[in-house]
C-alpha cells in the first residue's frame, strides 16, 4: 500500500438514484415513497427553458416541506450547467432558502477542477452567511470528452466532492459517437464503447475516496437491457446507477445489493482466513480455490456493503 492514501470522503448508500424533474412537483411525493436510496431534483435537462424559474421555486418548497432524510432518502438537486446563466442563481437561491435540508449538489458537465471550485466557493460563503453547520456535499457529473480527459484532477479537486457520475448520453454526443443510445451499447461496435470512460471514472473515484455512480439507461421499458447495464457497471466497481423511471428502481437496487449467497461466501472466506491466521498460515484453500489477504479485502468490501443495505432497510 502506498504511503499516499485518500480516505473515503463521505459514505452514503447510493445503489439507486431517482431523477425527478423540478418542473413536476406531483412526482415529489411519489419519489419519497419509492425504494430509491437517493433522489435528485432536477433543474437541468429534464426541465424546459421556460420552466426553469418555476422549477427552482418548486424545489425550494419541496426541500422545506418534505422530510426527505427522515424517510431514509439522501436528497440532492442538479443545477443547470456552469455555461448557463441560470446556474449561479440555482445555487444561491436553493441553498440560501433551503440549504439546511440539502445533502448534496450535483453539477452537470464538469470539465475541469475549476468548475468544482466555483460551486464550492459559493457554498462556503452561503453556509457561513446563513449558519448552515452541516457542509453540503458536491457531486460531479462527468459527461464530456473534456471531463474524462481531466477526471483524475477533478477527483482530487475538493474534499467537499463526494461522488462522480458518468453521463453516457452527453459523453457520446461530445465524442461525436455514432449512436442514439443512452446507457446502452451500439450493436455496430464489437466491443464496449463506454468501457474506457467508465473505467477511468471508477479508478479516479477509488483513488481519491469518492463514490462512482453510473448514469441513466434511457430505454426505461427495456428491463433486460437496464439489468445488463447495471451489472456491467457493478462489475467495474460502481456503487449504483440512476433511475429515470420508478420501474427501474427495484432492478438497480437488486444488482447493487449483495445476494445472500455472496454474503455467505464472503463470511466463509473471512472465517477460514481467520482460522488460518491463528494457525500461522497466510493462505488457505476453499472449494478448490486459493484465498489470501486480498480475498479478505474483497470479502470485507462485500460484507460492509451488505451491512449498509440492511441498515438502510431497517430505517424504512
Amino acid at each position: 500500500m502506498s504511503h499516499t492514501f485518500f480516505q473515503s470522503v463521505n459514505q452514503r448508500l447510493q445503489r439507486s438514484e431517482l431523477a425527478v424533474p423540478g418542473s413536476n412537483p406531483d412526482m415529489f411525493e411519489k419519489a419519497i415513497k419509492s425504494e430509491a436510496d437517493y433522489i435528485f431534483l432536477d433543474l437541468e435537462d429534464a426541465v424546459a427553458p421556460k420552466d426553469k424559474l418555476q422549477a427552482r421555486k418548486n424545489i425550494i418548497e419541496a426541500l422545506n416541506d418534505i422530510e426527505w432524510q427522515k424517510s431514509g432518502k439522501t436528497i440532492s438537486f442538479r443545477t443547470n450547467g456552469i455555461d448557463s446563466h441560470h446556474m449561479y442563481r440555482d445555487v444561491i437561491e436553493v441553498v440560501e432558502k433551503a440549504g439546511k435540508h440539502l445533502d448534496t449538489i450535483l453539477i452537470p458537465k464538469v470539465g475541469v477542477p475549476a468548475d468544482i471550485y466555483m460551486v464550492e466557493a459559493l457554498l462556503t460563503q452561503i453556509e457561513e452567511a446563513f449558519g448552515i453547520t452541516e457542509p453540503i456535499g458536491i457531486e460531479a457529473l462527468i459527461e464530456t470528452a473534456l471531463g474524462i480527459s481531466n477526471v483524475e484532477s477533478i477527483a482530487a479537486s475538493s474534499r467537499r466532492l463526494e461522488a462522480m457520475h458518468f453521463g453516457s448520453g452527453d459523453f457520446a454526443a461530445s465524442c461525436q459517437a455514432s449512436t442514439f443510445e443512452i446507457g446502452g451499447l451500439n450493436p455496430d461496435y464489437q466491443g464496449d464503447q463506454l468501457h474506457y470512460a467508465m473505467s477511468r471514472i471508477v479508478v479516479a473515484c477509488r483513488a481519491y475516496g469518492l463514490r462512482p455512480i453510473d448514469g441513466p439507461y434511457g430505454n426505461f421499458k427495456d428491463h433486460e437491457g437496464l439489468e445488463a447495464a447495471a451489472k456491467r457497471a457493478s462489475a467495474l466497481g460502481y456503487e449504483g446507477k440512476w433511475a429515470i423511471h420508478p420501474s427501474q428502481i427495484d432492478i438497480v437496487n437488486s444488482v447493487f445489493s449483495p445476494s445472500s449467497a455472496e454474503v455467505d461466501q464472503a463470511k466463509k472466506i473471512l472465517a477460514a482466513l481467520k482460522e488460518a491466521g491463528e494457525s500461522g498460515k497466510g493462505a488457505v484453500s476453499i472449494d478448490g480455490k486459493m484465498i489470501d489477504a486480498v480475498s479478505a479485502r474483497m470479502a470485507e468490501n462485500l460484507v460492509k456493503k451488505n451491512n449498509e443495505v440492511q441498515s438502510k432497510i431497517s430505517i424504512r
